[in-house]
Formats: structure tokens, sequence, C-alpha cells
């Protein structure tokens, strides 16, 4: 192209010529958690604190929380993390429900718990989202 009667040169970057295969990136998130979680009984998410240490009054509530939901024939959705999320999935598991832990991928935060027996890695954001509202009919908020 010329512009001003000189020649420019256009540099594509590595992040625009990937953007196309990024579009099948998410497309495969969506299908993996979409064929993981169709199979699972009705779910309730969890969401509370990475940062609540094992022990705390927090900890021990969510674990009761999920074990009373999982008695009751439902599965725990967490975001599969430490805190409050490890706790709702240890009480679910434990009481020999399905425990979801939908993990995002962080460079220093989050690394998935050990108690979540259907674990989804996600790499976009609005796509783990999607599958908490989808998967869930109902939400508890703990601290």
């Amino acid at each position: 192209m010329k512009r001003n009667g000189l020649e420019e040169q256009y540099v594509i970057d590595d992040f625009t010529s990937k953007d196309t295969w990024r579009i099948f990136r998410i497309m495969a998130e969506f299908v993996e958690g979409f064929e993981t979680l169709a199979k699972i009984p009705p779910g309730i998410a969890i969401f509370g604190s990475a940062r609540v240490l094992p022990g705390s009054e927090p900890y021990q509530k969510a674990e009761a929380i999920a074990a009373t939901l999982a008695k009751g024939g439902f599965s725990v959705i967490t975001g599969g993390g430490p805190g409050v999320m490890e706790a709702a999935n240890k009480g679910a598991t434990e009481a020999g429900a399905v425990s979801v832990g939908l993990n995002i991928e962080l460079p220093l935060e989050q690394k998935p718990n050990i108690y979540a027996n259907k674990l989804l890695n996600f790499r976009y954001f609005f796509v783990r989202k999607v599958m908490f509202v989808k998967y869930s009919i109902a939400f508890v908020i703990m601290p």
C-alpha cells in the first residue's frame, strides 16, 4: 500500500495471526464443558474466598453446606481452587456426590484442589462463567 508516496509494509504480529486459532480454543472449552456437565445431577454453585483457611468458620460452614446439598442429591460446583471452593468440593466428595471444579488457569494464583472429582480447566473467564450459570440451579455465596 502507498501513502504519501511511501511504501508501507504491514507486519502480522503473533497476536493477530493467532486470533483465528483462538476461536477453536474457545469452542473446545465450550464443547468439553457442555459434554462433561450435561451428565451431572442438578448443580448448586458455591462461591467464596480462595484465602479462607482450613479449620476456619467459613471453611467449616462451606463444607457442611456442600455435604447437606450433596445428601439432597445435588452436584456441587465451585471454582475448583483453595479456600471456600476446596471446602465445598470436600464436603460434596465426602458425602458421595458429584463435586465439580471449574478451574481457571492463572499464572501465579489458583491451583485446582484435590476434592473435585470432576475437574475442568479453563483459559477463558467468560466460558467458565457460562458453565456456572448454565449448570447451576441455585447459588450459595460465602465470605
